[in-house]
């Protein structure tokens, strides 16, 4: 029983380190994940208090985006 509940806690622990390590990404990888989203032309990626801020083209306008901790991409407006 003790060694199942060791065992249990290494792969919480684990897990969590993995989570958190897959939240920070590189300005590569962020970019990566905009494009990859239907974006094009980033630019500007800027760290800020709401998130991470870029410029991108979408459908031929300019847009503005907000990328937050969770990895979510919004456009702002």
């Amino acid at each position: 029983m003790r060694n199942r509940t060791i065992f249990q806690t290494v792969i919480v622990l684990a897990t969590t380190i993995g989570l958190s390590a897959a939240n920070a990404l590189t300005q590569e990888e962020l970019i990566a994940k905009i494009q990859a989203a239907g974006y094009s032309q980033v630019s500007e990626v800027k760290s800020t208090a709401e998130g991470t801020t870029a410029k991108a083209m979408k459908n031929g306008k300019e847009v503005r985006l907000v990328i937050d901790s969770s990895g979510q991409i919004k456009e702002r407006n």
